[in-house]
């Protein structure tokens, strides 16, 4: 299988990068520089899979601008045989009243397929209407992994009802695994996980952290805001089945500082976004015999400003 990789231009030591960027994107945002306009692509271009939050596009321009920008004129050159070409896969716009989102994983179309895509219906008796935006939840598979095939369930809480929403993340995995079989699952995105929206005596009610079956990956020490003023663990990564959490590669669950990344200001990466990306890497068919360390929760690094 490794082979075959490398024949179609990926390195034998390939690792899936999955990721999330929670980012505003919304329809008439532009970049101030040229720099700014690069740095978007740049980020994703670092991924494998990446999933985007906070799209606010009624006109459903954005992604496919994005598109534009990541994959260029190159559709029918060279560069398409090398696994670098986009794809993406975008939810309905999502939210109760006049304010709407949309979920979108963009993902490299040689390395990964969707195999299913389901909006999660949320109308469990006595229990309804909990998500402020509904998982879409979406099924890849990728040859070129150990773990052959994982369900992502990307989530943006509303901050004053984070603690009730993380918890129902729980139901949302019995619903899915009954309905698809599935074994393995990411569940990602910004789930307000931290600071005052869950103080450290909520975490006793949420399911999705009294489960011993369900692995942290962004531990709650992290810091995943831009800003100085701030200092929370908002977005998280939590896995569901031995498959997937045995063939994380160790030490790749992190936070992304792309400010630091890029030499940037602190006003220059608020233009990015107001969040830094969390991250991990799935081992590739070649490298998990080698490498069976058990996965833990990143500590906290001192971020320079």
């Amino acid at each position: 299988m490794v082979a075959n990789g490398a024949q179609r231009g990926l390195s034998p030591r390939f690792t899936l990068v999955i990721h999330i960027h929670n980012c505003f994107l919304a329809t008439g945002y532009t970049m101030k520089t040229q720099r700014h306009r690069k740095l978007k692509p740049k980020v994703i271009k670092r991924c494998d899979i990446i999933l985007l939050m906070e799209i606010k596009d009624s006109n459903n321009i954005i992604c496919p601008m994005l598109m534009d920008r990541l994959n260029g004129n190159s559709r029918n050159s060279r560069n398409s045989r090398k696994g670098t070409m986009y794809n993406y896969v975008i939810s309905s716009r999502l939210g109760r009243n006049t304010y709407k989102e949309q979920y979108a994983f963009l993902y490299k179309e040689k390395l990964l397929s969707v195999k299913k895509r389901y909006l999660y219906h949320d109308y469990q008796a006595g229990d309804t209407d909990v998500f402020s935006r509904e998982p879409f939840v979406v099924w890849f598979q990728s040859p070129y992994t150990v773990v052959k095939d994982f369900v992502i369930v990307p989530l943006h809480t509303t901050p004053e009802t984070s603690v009730k929403e993380i918890d129902e993340l729980a139901d949302v995995y019995t619903d899915m695994k009954h309905r698809w079989k599935a074994e393995n699952f990411i569940f990602m995105g910004d789930f307000n996980a931290g600071c005052s929206y869950v103080p450290k005596k909520a975490w006793k009610n949420i399911r999705l952290r009294t489960d011993p079956g369900f692995v942290w990956l962004i531990g709650d020490q992290e810091d995943t805001t831009v800003k100085e003023s701030t200092n929370c663990a908002y977005d998280r990564i939590v896995l569901r089945g031995q498959e997937i959490i045995s063939f994380v590669v160790h030490g790749s669950n992190r936070t992304f500082d792309f400010q630091k990344a890029y030499g940037l200001t602190k006003e220059e990466a608020l233009d990015v976004s107001d969040h830094f990306p969390v991250e991990f890497k799935l081992q590739s068919s070649r490298v998990f015999a080698t490498n069976k360390k058990s996965i833990s929760p990143r500590k906290k690094k001192t971020r320079r400003s």
